[in-house]
């Protein structure tokens, strides 16, 4: 790029920039390297001729000279640009060198010999182009000015030297420099036109990369960015064992069809659940909370649950407990998973009393009558996840069961334990008779001998000593005083760990991998945490991401850019260091891939630029006529064989543009409707291009050779009576004046068509091989064989006018015409050397094009098969992520909008929310030998809830939510994902109608549940309970947050479901009358008594069985 346009751009695209020539720089590192040596093993083809032939070195000591330092000069180069790796700043000054020398020997060869001609050197001069424009690293307009000076030079050296500075003028010459200026004009465009492919898909190969790294490194920060999400709900052996699960599934079973079918025969779920001995299980209430909440804002309630759990969460690590669920406002937790700990008792106990201590400050400082109510048991859980959506960690066993009862039967303030767990304690702390059995059933039924374990923090008097109660904001409602004061406690937001956009530092990335910074939860000062497996554990959750989708600032971009940057460096030097070694990709020297899939897709690709091949042959095609038009004296021959051959190749052409003709001609053309698919069949089918290129190829070989096979041999018609074959002065300019000069430009149309036949870029690399290599064997046998006989007269006319004083007259053997001429000035030897060297050049290109194109294939084949592996875990990520959370919520946290700053809540006018639990299944489990200690009947509630969450993918129910899962009760809600806060009479309707989708949706679970009794031989029966009314939804939990939603209208739901009977499904007054206008008839059931409500009117839906069953089992 020109100086005054690198003030226009900014730094990264400067950077960009050097970055793509030093790519441009590496790819033509090989070519350069190639040409050296053709060069080299050129010079030394000519002095073993030259030596092997007797030629004296004396007589002609510039040409060996020349020959030799040049040989020198390239070897120099060489060891350079081997050593230096053709370093940016050399490789300008290098191409210098190598086109001067080959300049240089040029004009040798030139003037070396005792005659000049106008054609002396025109293919070495060819050669000098063409090579400038394809292996030599120069930029396309220096090329172009070297062309210009290299073929000028040319013509107006000779053009003076023939003129001015000769006695007499050759005839023809004007014809001759024009030959030679059509030559060169030929050789340019050709030369300009790979140039310019070539770096077209040097740029397009730089641009798929740097769009691939960027993409890889975007799609894995996105990815663990969802595993960290999906994490943070999920334990890591959960999580991955998930995943693991689904992905076997998925390569075991590609086609969508059969995995549907494989889905629809597999009669069980996969269950992933595992059981674990020697634990202790916490449950904790906030005693006085739902008092408390029914007063709060949704923003209030939400930032209390918040900081609440959080610092519970906080406790739980510091007491190596993992949290398992939050049910309102309960909280429950494990120590001893998912590694066993021999201290597990004592630190559920220790964090009871931790929790007790929390809200006691809370209570005051702010004065709110809330407390702490902990109940403790010590024994063995099954823990894991069930269903196929929301999936939630969760344990169950007989054990958890007691432990809930010992929270409800425990004292507001106090950590309630059992027998087992004291036995656990080893006299850790001690403990006074609890009482449980007096105020829980299930602990009185059980005959459980219970605790109340004193806190040692009780008997010290500093410890114990009352704090002065903050009288300011007593006049506030208490929660404000509630929110006020804790958020003073700085709990980590939900996902806080996806928000820190710091955490992409220049280190971060090795080797393309991610490579994460470690940002610890806030935790209070002076509070040691001690290290646990459960630690460990979480600790990847607040590893943080570096979402680029948006960046917030202007150096997160910078510091990406400055990573892919890096990224593109090493991907090149990694390209420049196995330029030379051989691919497992691709063989040594067909070059072709090993796997025959991905040889048949390289062949396959469309070659849109194949019609542009075709007009480039068909340029050189014109060049080499309009050279025989200047040359030839058969010019109605020529004539007659043109107009037959380029109706042949105006009908490729035509074919080639065959769509291009209709836009060209859309009215006369209109009833060629078939226009565009010849033209589509040549871009898109090998079988049409090859025939087609073979066509075109044999044309211009076939034009080239017209001179050679047609010219008449008019030595003999002049000299034909004479013995004496050595032709005087006015004889021999009789001869090159009377015809004899087209034979060398024939050599040179030879030469044209063997570069025409390197055109075809993308076309197969055997074919362009078999072309050259069949037309040179045919000019092979035409210059030595067929057409010899011209070639000696041709030889015998330029040997004349020097007889006298360099040869015998009478002698017209080879040595004789050799010492004459010159090596360089021998028509047949040098016209062999010609082709030759040419057809080794174009062979080295079409390898180089080979090479470079399956390369880009290659790399673009490799890109997309990550990219499509990196997508297909993302896809996994973002499937497993929204069975853990409600799309619209996920968005939020994972996309390009995140809002992972601010705590997520909503508030809704009308949602209706359902409870649907199996109570049967209670009494259904038991704990022994024969069904895995619990596993099996838990085998069984998964087939269950799996069965349920099925129901949820039918576009019938798509909105409803499944909240969450209960033991063997299943929460969901409709109306979540409407605009929240919004009342007019459209939403009113879409509210009515969520309401009877979510009866229908009870129904079908009524349904569902009785088919699983006919498979299992079992008479479960379904209870549930539907409310409508205002909620709030929320995510609250720092280190395993929780979506979840709150309200009087949830406890009323929940209530109707404990209170309902099995088998029906039992609604509220209000809710009655919407789906009395939905057109469902109910049965008042009368007055029953809520716990918190008093006594409320409820109703039973009527419902029909048999529409029960259908719905079940469709």
């Amino acid at each position: 790029m020109p100086a005054k346009g690198k003030y226009l751009l900014n730094d990264q695209e400067l950077k960009n920039e050097a970055l793509y020539r030093k790519f441009c720089c590496i790819s033509q590192y090989q070519p350069l390297v190639l040409l050296l040596g053709l060069s080299m093993l050129s010079c030394v083809i000519l002095l073993i001729i030259f030596f092997a032939l007797g030629l004296s070195a004396e007589k002609h000591s510039a040409f060996v000279s020349v020959v030799s330092g040049s040989l020198c000069v390239f070897l120099a180069v060489f060891v350079v640009v081997c050593t230096e790796m053709l370093s940016q700043r050399w490789r300008r000054l290098l191409g210098m060198i190598i086109w001067a020398t080959h300049l240089t020997m040029a004009y040798t060869f030139i003037f070396s010999g005792p005659i000049i001609l106008p054609w002396d050197q025109v293919p070495f001069f060819l050669f000098i182009i063409f090579t400038v424009y394809t292996m030599l690293p120069f930029q396309l307009w220096y090329a172009v000015m070297l062309s210009i000076i290299t073929s000028l030079s040319h013509i107006l050296v000779l053009t003076l030297r023939l003129t001015v500075y000769s006695d007499e003028t050759p005839p023809y010459l004007a014809n001759q420099l024009l030959s030679n200026a059509v030559v060169f004009l030929c050789g340019s465009v050709v030369g300009a036109f790979h140039k310019v492919l070539m770096e077209k898909t040097l740029m397009q190969t730089f641009q798929d990369t740097s769009r691939c790294l960027s993409m890889r490194m975007k799609l894995e920060i996105e990815k663990r960015q969802q595993e960290n999400l999906l994490q943070s709900v999920l334990p890591v052996y959960i999580s991955m064992k998930m995943k693991l699960a689904i992905m076997e599934r998925l390569q075991d079973c590609k086609d969508k069809e059969e995995q549907q079918r494989l889905v629809k025969d597999n009669n069980f779920h996969s269950l992933y659940v595992k059981r674990h001995e020697n634990v202790s299980i916490l449950y904790a209430d906030i005693v006085g909370f739902t008092r408390l909440a029914s007063d709060c804002s949704p923003k209030e309630l939400v930032i209390m649950l918040n900081e609440l759990f959080g610092k519970f969460d906080q406790i739980a690590k510091e007491n190596e407990c993992m949290r398992i669920k939050i049910l309102g406002d309960c909280y429950y937790c494990v120590s001893g998973l998912p590694v066993s700990l021999p201290k597990h008792a004592k630190n559920c106990v220790k964090m009871g009393l931790d929790m007790c201590e929390a809200i006691k400050q809370v209570r005051e400082a702010t004065g709110v009558d809330i407390n702490m109510r902990v109940g403790v048991h010590s024994g063995n859980v099954l823990c894991g996840v069930i269903g196929l959506r929301k999936w939630q960690f969760d344990v169950w066993s007989h054990d958890v069961t007691l432990a809930n009862h010992m929270e409800s039967g425990g004292l507001p303030g106090r950590v309630h334990i059992t027998e087992a767990t004291l036995k656990h304690l080893n006299k850790a702390y001690e403990v006074e008779e609890g009482n449980g059995h007096s105020r829980d059933s299930y602990l009185k039924e059980l005959n459980v001998q219970t605790y109340l374990v004193i806190d040692p923090r009780s008997k010290d008097p500093s410890l114990n000593s009352r704090k002065p109660r903050v009288n300011d904001g007593l006049k506030m409602r208490a929660s404000v005083r509630m929110t006020r004061y804790l958020e003073s406690w700085g709990a980590v937001k939900p996902f806080a760990h996806l928000q820190n956009r710091e955490g992409f530092t220049p280190d971060s990335i090795v080797n393309g991998k991610p490579r994460w910074k470690d940002i610890p939860l806030r935790s209070t000062p002076g509070n040691k945490i001690t290290e646990s497996f459960d630690e460990s554990l979480e600790e990847p959750f607040s590893l943080p991401t570096a979402p680029f989708s948006s960046y917030k600032n202007k150096s997160q971009k910078s510091k990406f850019d400055e990573e892919l940057h890096n990224e593109m460096t090493t991907t090149i030097d990694e390209l420049s260091s196995k330029q030379w070694s051989k691919s497992e990709e691709t063989g040594s020297l067909a070059l072709w891939f090993p796997k025959k899939d991905l040889e048949k897709q390289y062949r396959a690709l469309d070659l849109p630029m194949f019609k542009h091949y075709v007009g480039c042959a068909t340029f050189i095609f014109l060049c080499i006529f309009v050279v025989q038009m200047f040359v030839t004296k058969n010019r109605q021959m020529l004539g007659i064989i043109f107009g037959v051959l380029v109706c042949v190749l105006l009908l490729t052409m035509a074919i080639c543009f065959a769509s291009h003709l209709q836009r060209l001609f859309p009215e006369k053309l209109s009833r060629c409707q078939w226009l565009p698919a010849v033209s589509e069949a040549v871009v898109k089918r090998p079988c049409v291009r090859l025939p087609l290129a073979t066509i075109t190829t044999t044309v211009i070989i076939v034009l080239a050779v017209f001179n050679l096979c047609f010219v008449q041999n008019r030595v003999t018609e002049w000299s034909g009576d004479n013995a004496n074959l050595c032709p005087t002065n006015d004889s021999s300019k009789q001869g090159l004046g009377d015809g004899l000069f087209c034979l060398p430009y024939s050599v040179y149309c030879c030469i044209l068509s063997l570069i025409a036949c390197g055109v075809f870029l993308r076309v197969s690399f055997e074919l362009k091989v078999l072309f050259v290599s069949v037309a040179s064997a045919a000019y092979y046998s035409i210059i030595l064989s067929i057409r010899w006989q011209l070639f000696e007269d041709y030889k015998n006319v330029l040997c004349g006018p020097f007889g006298s004083d360099c040869c015998n007259c009478s002698s017209t053997d080879e040595g004789s015409v050799l010492r004459c001429l010159g090596l360089v000035k021998h028509p047949q030897v040098m016209s062999c050397i010609y082709i030759t060297l040419f057809l080794v050049t174009m062979l080295i290109i079409s390898q180089q094009n080979e090479s470079c194109f399956r390369q880009d294939f290659l790399l673009k084949y490799k890109n997309r098969t990550e990219q499509d592996e990196i997508e297909t875990r993302e896809n996994l990520n973002r499937l497993l992520l929204e069975n853990v959370l409600p799309a619209h919520v996920a968005a939020l946290f994972v996309g390009e909008n995140k809002k992972n700053e601010d705590l997520y809540y909503k508030s809704y006018n009308c949602v209706c929310v359902m409870f649907a639990s199996v109570p049967d299944f209670k009494e259904f489990y038991t704990e022994c030998d024969i069904n895995k200690d619990g596993l099996e009947c838990l085998r069984l509630l998964n087939e269950i809830i799996a069965d349920f969450d099925e129901l949820l993918s039918k576009p019938k129910f798509s909105g409803v939510e499944k909240i969450k899962t209960i033991g063997s009760t299943y929460m969901a809600a409709a109306g979540l994902s409407g605009t929240p806060g919004q009342e007019n009479n459209q939403d009113k309707e879409r509210q009515q109608a969520q309401i009877g989708i979510m009866v229908e949706f009870a129904i079908a679970l009524i349904g569902k549940l009785d088919g699983i009794n006919r498979h299992s031989f079992n008479s479960f029966r379904l209870r549930v309970g539907i409310n409508h009314g205002p909620v709030i939804a929320g995510v609250i939990g720092a280190r395993k947050p929780q979506y979840d939603i709150w309200g009087n209208t949830v406890n009323v739901a929940s209530r109707m479901e404990s209170t309902g009977e099995l088998g029906k499904i039992q609604v509220t007054e209000e809710t009655t009358k919407v789906l009395k206008k939905l057109g469902y008839s109910c049965e008042c059931r009368g007055l029953i008594n809520v716990k918190g409500k008093g006594e409320l009117k409820t109703f039973f839906l009527c419902t029909d069985m048999s529409k029960q069953q259908s719905m079940g089992m469709s």
